[in-house]
């Protein structure tokens, strides 16, 4: 008789995106953030709806779990807090004191709240919160081996750590320590510019191109001391973390003229040159942390997780300029994705299992983890909200959405599997012509209601990348930024080219200008059949259509809300938007045959103060 197949929860959470993951025998079988059940943004608290819908896609109870794994050791990030206050004792104490209950009620007693929430009695397991980042790069990819690079705020100590993955083994060789962190200088930066501290860095991002570089030197004189290795200490005296309830203190204020932007407030010249400053020194930081980890490991491939891995720019620039040959980034970069690598660290080193399935394709699934609905329950909750609908076959939906993006509708569509990890990467996406000049406008004011700086992504059949991009490799996960290519971009008259800051965003750059930012980048995701058949043929459908083998793609939400997971979200997002259709299932709607959805309230205020 055949043994038993293993299965392994893994667990993050109470610091931002918590998350659940569920792996049977080392296969991933489901995955998903807790933001997208409880539709509070980056909900932190403990994954119990997470949990449930992994139990429930692999049709097993908590009782039948071989281990559950916590992706940091508690304990560890507790000293640390403790010897952090004690270093600025008594500066401090109110930051002290507001962590103390969480601390007291919840986050020591991890492993009894786990028990008792799951019913759980069997092998409780802890990872390195920097080992669970490693094991969520490496064990995934198609390598077989690879160096590793992991960067992120904090963990326990860690805020960097590098290493070399072979077969079922991660050695991790080195540590940057906190308060010493690329992403808490970034999210540093982040608070200053008057955005919201690990959720909108990639605003940041965004923001850059229309900045220039002159705080750059600033940076490296006063905050960062960089070494060639791509080591470095902050000067602490600038900064707040520490001991503060803000990122960064007076001095701070004082070597960038003036206080932070208050949210909300307009943007200004200072703000965009302090992003494009930020992102040069991020983007130098990598280089050499890459060539070192090269250097150091002697590796061909290299894999990367934690947050600043979600930084696209910086990763683009790793693939054309880094020393390694080949490269992979866990698509949940972030604390979400802790859960899976715990999870498969537990699997290959406790268990002491050996990894199977590398070659050229990962084992990621295109990152489709989360829950799908039948055209059924789709069914059923259109007629609950009295909606009028068509019914099409598979090609019929192909051959009708990509007709309506070719007349310059705005498309919400919803198929298959909730993606895991915070892009959209066509299950749960907005989706537009490229070729629309007016599009990036339309869609961030009018669909997403967010700032009109923000630059869409396009998704591209994966063999014509380079027909418009200056790249010819796989970007399945949105995590590379290229440029794009001289043949597809527009000639700007001495006019335009004197334009800065926001000034230059309504000049059409490309024959794709609704996904070429200001700088002729885009942040690509490359589309294959193998991961997502329907959405390849969509592309597919439209490129014969149009000769554009490109489309806006963009996550299905509005400003201030989770990407929609269910059929309800979907069909409430798309009637309090100017989306024209919405693709669910096998139905498609049109927004001028719905009557109007019935509202309590203004809802607009909830997306205030994202």
């Amino acid at each position: 008789m055949a043994p038993a197949p293993v299965h392994i929860l893994g667990i993050s959470c109470y610091y931002h995106d918590a998350a659940a993951a569920l792996i049977r025998d080392g296969d991933i079988i489901a995955a998903a953030q807790e933001e997208r059940f409880t539709r509070v943004k980056h909900d932190f608290r403990f994954p119990a709806h997470a949990i449930a819908y992994c139990l429930s896609e692999g049709g097993i109870k908590a009782s039948d779990l071989s281990a559950v794994v916590f992706y940091d050791k508690p304990l560890l990030k507790f000293e640390r807090i403790l010897e952090t206050y004690l270093s600025y004792a008594p500066r401090g104490l109110r930051s002290f004191l507001m962590a103390m209950p969480l601390w007291l009620k919840e986050k020591l007693w991890i492993p009894s709240h786990i028990r008792k929430e799951l019913e759980y009695d069997g092998l409780l397991l802890f990872t390195e919160h920097h080992e669970a980042h490693a094991a969520s790069a490496f064990f995934p990819s198609p390598f077989q081996r690879a160096a590793i690079l992991t960067m992120d705020g904090v963990g326990e100590w860690a805020t960097t750590s590098y290493g070399v993955g072979e077969g079922s083994t991660i050695k991790l060789l080195g540590e940057l320590r906190f308060p010493h962190s690329l992403g808490l200088l970034y999210s540093a930066f982040t608070y200053y510019t008057g955005f919201k501290v690990n959720s909108a860095e990639y605003k940041v991002m965004g923001l850059a191109p229309y900045g220039e570089p002159r705080f750059v030197q600033a940076i490296y004189d006063h905050l960062i001391d960089l070494k060639e290795d791509g080591s470095f200490r902050m000067n602490m005296k600038y900064f707040d973390y520490c001991a503060g309830l803000r990122m960064t203190g007076r001095e701070f204020d004082e070597l960038f003229g003036g206080p932070p932007r208050a949210p909300e407030s307009p943007l200004t010249q200072r703000e965009m040159d302090l992003a494009r400053s930020l992102q040069e020194v991020t983007e130098e930081v990598m280089l050499r942390m890459a060539r070192h980890v090269h250097r150091e490991t002697g590796e061909k491939n290299l894999v990367l997780a934690g947050g600043v891995a979600l930084n696209c720019v910086g990763n683009g620039r790793l693939l054309r300029e880094g020393p390694f040959e080949d490269l992979w980034i866990q698509p949940a970069a972030g604390d979400a994705g802790g859960a899976l690598g715990a999870a498969l660290f537990a699997w290959h080193r406790y268990f002491d299992a050996p990894r199977s399935g590398t070659g050229r394709h990962d084992r990621q699934k295109g990152s489709y983890l989360g829950p799908a609905f039948s055209d059924a329950e789709i069914e059923q909750v259109l007629q609950r909200f009295g909606a009028t609908y068509q019914r099409f076959s598979r090609d019929g939906i192909v051959n009708h959405v990509a007709e309506l993006l070719a007349e310059g509708s705005v498309v919400g569509w919803f198929q298959g599997r909730m993606e895991f990890g915070p892009r959209a990467l066509g299950s749960r996406s907005i989706l537009g012509d490229a070729r629309s000049s007016a599009m990036q406008s339309v869609m961030n004011l009018k669909i997403k209601f967010r700032e009109s700086f923000r630059p869409f992504a396009p998704s591209i059949l994966r063999e014509r990348v380079s027909d418009y991009f200056a790249m010819d490799h796989e970007s399945p996960y949105m995590l590379l930024v290229a440029p794009v290519v001289p043949g597809k971009r527009k000639s700007m008259t001495p006019e335009q080219e004197s334009l800065f800051g926001i000034d230059k965003l309504n000049i059409a750059r490309s024959e794709i200008p609704a996904v070429t930012h200001v700088d002729y980048s885009a942040r690509v995701q490359t589309v294959s059949r193998e991961h997502h058949p329907l959405y390849y043929d969509l592309i597919r459908n439209f490129e014969a259509r149009t000769g554009c083998s490109v489309i806006i793609n963009t996550s299905f939400n509005v400003r201030g809300e989770p990407i929609v997971c269910r059929p309800e979200e979907a069909y409430r997002c798309f009637m309090r938007t100017e989306m024209d259709n919405l693709a669910i299932g096998s139905f498609v709607l049109a927004k001028k045959d719905q009557k109007p959805l019935e509202e309590s309230g203004d809802w607009r205020k909830e997306f205030a103060l994202d």
